[in-house]
């Protein structure tokens, strides 16, 4: 059986649609919040769990500057708490890490085994969580993914789409590069992943670069939108918290044990983007 928690996230959903036909234990934070260990551990305890996946988190990067200690709880401590669990009954564990585990000063793609430096309290955390898991527990994956979207909850694709009803003029940052990643893809590397008992830390990224600008003007060309995209500086949105200003990741690792290749960032946001279309959310 799988146990999954942060069920109703974007992730989350995603494995839940994927593994409808598999047995499966989903959560999410109003039913069980990662931070209850008691509770989770009498939950795995009733049960034959075989897998763990997390997929709760805290990421309100700009928010995480004022709740350190909520941050950290939610993305450090609590996971390590659930490798523990997992140790303890002989669970696989999965659990998600982020690409602002890196500073942005890398002229090219992070990998692996590059140095983390975090230079926000979210960044931090989350590498917290990674160093705390792979002291805990060698039968995990913790998988770095970056600027994450999919069908459930809400993210910047979304927004793209609501705020082009309400708007004609958009103002988009171009000086912040990575790559958006779509659920579908992670979900299906994870389990793909999942099956090869090669376990570590993995980058899942979808393939190229990207800018929020870059981004939004995919959407509203297909759109069709008539308003007016202004490219701009982040430093016009005032955020709380430091981003990198380059934090594409490296995918050769996952790509050559799986011996795929992930496709690119525009193709997976076309595939989205027909999804929501179908689903009458354009």
């Amino acid at each position: 059986m799988i146990l999954i928690f942060g069920a109703n996230g974007q992730l989350g959903y995603e494995f839940k649609r994927v593994l409808k036909n598999r047995e499966v234990l989903a959560f999410s934070h109003k039913e069980v919040d990662i931070t209850d260990i008691e509770k989770i551990e009498k939950i795995v305890k009733d049960k034959k769990i075989d897998v763990i996946i997390n997929c709760a988190a805290y990421n309100n990067v700009d928010k995480a500057e004022e709740e350190k200690e909520r941050c950290y709880r939610i993305n450090a401590y609590a996971p390590a708490e659930l490798a523990k669990i997992a140790k303890k009954n002989g669970a696989e564990f999965i659990t998600y890490s982020t690409d602002f585990v890196f500073d942005g000063k890398n002229i090219n793609s992070y990998k692996e085994n590059d140095i983390p430096k975090p230079i926000s309290i979210y960044g931090k955390s989350k590498l917290e969580g990674e160093r705390l898991i792979k002291e805990i527990y060698d039968k995990s994956y913790i998988i770095r993914v970056s600027w994450v979207y999919g069908v459930g909850n809400r993210n910047f694709i979304k927004n793209i789409v609501k705020w082009s009803k309400e708007k004609s003029v958009l103002k988009m940052s171009s000086d912040q590069i990575s790559s958006i990643t779509y659920t579908k893809n992670i979900v299906d590397l994870t389990l793909k992943l999942l099956e090869t008992k090669k376990y570590g830390l993995y980058h899942i990224s979808d393939k190229g670069e990207s800018s929020k600008y870059s981004q939004a003007k995919e959407v509203l060309n297909f759109l069709k939108w008539k308003g007016k995209l202004l490219e701009v500086s982040s430093k016009e949105f005032d955020s709380i918290a430091k981003r990198p200003k380059y934090s594409k990741l490296n995918t050769d690792k996952i790509e050559n044990l799986l011996e795929i290749e992930i496709p690119c960032w525009k193709e997976n946001l076309k595939e989205f983007l027909l999804e929501l279309k179908e689903r009458g959310e354009l």
